[in-house]
């Protein structure tokens, strides 16, 4: 799968700009683009109303405004949630959802491309926030629809929502034109129902908006999700830092970790981009623990060394 500078001279794909990201969508009928493009349409909608930071009339926005309140929830939200919190039990709170405030400390409180761009900055202070991360403490009542977050805490669903969002709309595709499809979001790719023979091509590179001449490696997958992660492509400027939406739980500032990209196959797209993110944060230690795990991976260092896991194409 490429980028979509000319999205016409390619049959069954269709591309547009959603969630702050660019979103594809593949499918080997190209006469069942439109149904599938309805499909995935809703899906992004529906999660982006209900979990987008920077959207005033969305639920995580209102929930964030009433912190230290219980607040009503829909179903949506609800599984949004308790995925950003799974996600932080499994990898020992590297992967936090409560980092909403250490996120807008760093200058992330919009849409990242209307950010100052950064340029030769020096790197990113060691601390810049001192807010708490409290995901242990987020409160969570299903019977009643309800959450309560612990006064002055911030969610940010960033690390699951857009992966998980990703996962639903391929799903939904697959179900409305009953074969398969690809559904990329901002890079993060899901697959659903049978794939094409040969499987899915996806250029795996720093930045998903390259397309098939940038350096990376062009695999192939027959289902479940790819997930990238990168630390030099979402950057701005603040303070005569460089900044990246990497957030360290431990310093609260943009991770300072050896891999500027990691990538990561898995079931679906959701598990694949908590690795990616837990793997950067990790840092020396990410190799062995994708290993433990079992997760096929790609790591590029800042010089453009590569280090692959597991069954990873060499």
């Amino acid at each position: 799968m490429r980028s979509c500078e000319r999205p016409a001279e390619v049959p069954g794909r269709a591309c547009w700009q959603a969630l702050g990201s660019s979103v594809v969508v593949q499918l080997e009928d190209p006469a069942a683009l439109p149904g599938a493009c309805v499909a995935v349409r809703g899906e992004l909608d529906a999660i982006d109303r209900a979990c987008s930071r920077f959207r005033t009339d969305s639920e995580l926005s209102h929930l964030n405004a009433r912190a230290g309140e219980r607040v009503r929830v829909s179903p949506l939200f609800m599984q949004a949630l308790e995925l950003a919190l799974f996600a932080a039990e499994i990898t020992d709170g590297d992967v936090d959802p409560t980092l909403g405030r250490a996120l807008e400390l760093a200058g992330y409180a919009t849409d990242w491309r209307l950010l100052p761009a950064a340029g030769d900055d020096r790197e990113p202070p060691i601390v810049s926030a001192r807010a708490r991360s409290a995901w242990e403490r987020v409160a969570l009542d299903r019977a009643r629809s309800s959450v309560r977050l612990p006064p002055g805490v911030q969610l940010d669903l960033g690390a699951t929502a857009k992966a998980w969002a990703a996962d639903r709309a391929a799903a939904a595709a697959a179900v409305a034109i009953g074969s398969g499809a690809l559904v990329s979001l901002g890079g993060d790719i899901a697959t659903s129902g049978t794939a094409p023979a040969g499987g899915w091509l996806i250029h795996v590179t720093d930045d998903h908006r390259s397309d098939a001449t940038a350096p990376g490696q062009t695999i192939s997958i027959r289902s479940g999700g790819l997930a990238t992660s990168s630390t030099s492509v979402r950057t701005w400027s603040k303070g005569g830092s460089a900044m990246h939406h990497i957030i360290d739980p431990a310093t609260h500032a943009p991770a300072r970790t050896p891999w500027r990209t990691v990538s990561v196959a898995a079931a679906d797209c959701a598990q694949a981009n908590v690795a990616t993110t837990a793997a950067l944060i990790r840092g020396q230690a990410a190799p062995c623990w994708l290993e433990a795990l079992r997760l096929p991976a790609r790591l590029v260092a800042h010089d453009g060394s590569t280090r692959t896991v597991g069954d990873w194409p060499s």
